[in-house]
């Protein structure tokens, strides 16, 4: 059964309440009737803006009340502000508005995970042949260090486990163990020997069980593949819808304390309510 499949078995038993603060949008109403209509989760009203919403997310998360005002105002931070106090458990928002403001509301309003100093994003990639896999990060952090990359590595873990069932994590790089040298091998070496996931490892080395064994590493044969660079993942996962097939959804936000989901701003109809049924799972 797909990751899909299950996902959707998952979105009909928890009927995760989630909104939509971009509902005026065609095609994202057009998804949230398709969610209502086949029982996939509970469409939550946007709250109106008022002094009572801003005086809860206030005092929650420490803001100045006039920053909370302003904050809530704003449709998007207030769909944030509604998960943060727990009028509805995520939110799926990114069809019109760039995914630095989806971040920049869910920072603000729900914070980080515990153990968690920087969010990140990752795409779930489903290939003609049925292979399902995790890409990270391909939307939001340009040149990882090595404490932005082991955070992008344990949270992508987290969400292999949460989506996939187990975690297989590959760390890329340009070179294959101790085969080449420069700043971004530094890096991964850094996140390798802090996690304990395997890397660094070039692609094929990552994928193909002869030419890992060539080099000298154990096939991991692995379900998450964590990118060194935001040039690596992002031209990676596009290569791979454009002359695979694969079927790329998401961009979704990891790390922080609620499942965010970052839409794409040419998703389609269907795409939305895939990504929205993911986002429910991982609730």
């Amino acid at each position: 059964m797909s990751v899909l499949d299950n996902a959707r078995r998952a979105a009909e038993e928890r009927q995760a309440r989630i909104v939509f603060p971009e509902i005026e949008v065609p095609r994202v109403a057009e998804a949230v009737g398709r969610l209502r209509r086949e029982g996939l989760c509970v469409p939550v009203e946007l709250r109106a803006p008022g002094g009572e919403l801003a005086a809860a997310l206030a005092e929650l998360r420490g803001l100045k009340p006039a920053i909370a005002r302003r904050m809530v105002s704003r449709p998007l931070f207030r769909a944030a502000a509604m998960v943060a106090l727990g009028e509805a458990d995520t939110m799926v928002a990114g069809a019109e508005v760039p995914t630095r403001r989806v971040i920049e509301a869910a920072s603000i309003a729900l914070g980080l995970a515990d153990g968690v100093s920087k969010s990140s994003s990752f795409f779930l990639m489903v290939f003609p042949d049925g292979r399902e896999m995790i890409f990270a990060d391909c939307a939001v952090n340009v040149a990882p260090d090595a404490d932005v990359l082991t955070d992008i590595a344990k949270s992508s873990a987290d969400t292999a486990r949460a989506l996939l069932g187990e975690a297989r994590v590959a760390l890329l790089s340009f070179s294959t163990g101790s085969s080449g040298e420069g700043d971004s091998v530094k890096v991964v070496r850094q996140v390798a020997k802090r996690t304990g996931f395997a890397g660094p490892l070039q692609a094929d080395a990552a994928l193909n069980p002869v030419v890992a064994r060539t080099k000298g590493v154990e096939p991991i044969d692995p379900n998450v593949l964590v990118f060194p660079s935001l040039d690596a993942g992002n031209i990676a996962y596009k290569l791979c819808r454009e002359l695979a097939g694969a079927q790329a959804i998401g961009p979704f936000l990891q790390g922080f304390r609620r499942p965010v989901c970052d839409l794409s701003r040419g998703a389609s109809a269907q795409d939305i309510v895939d990504a929205t049924i993911l986002t429910a799972a991982q609730v």
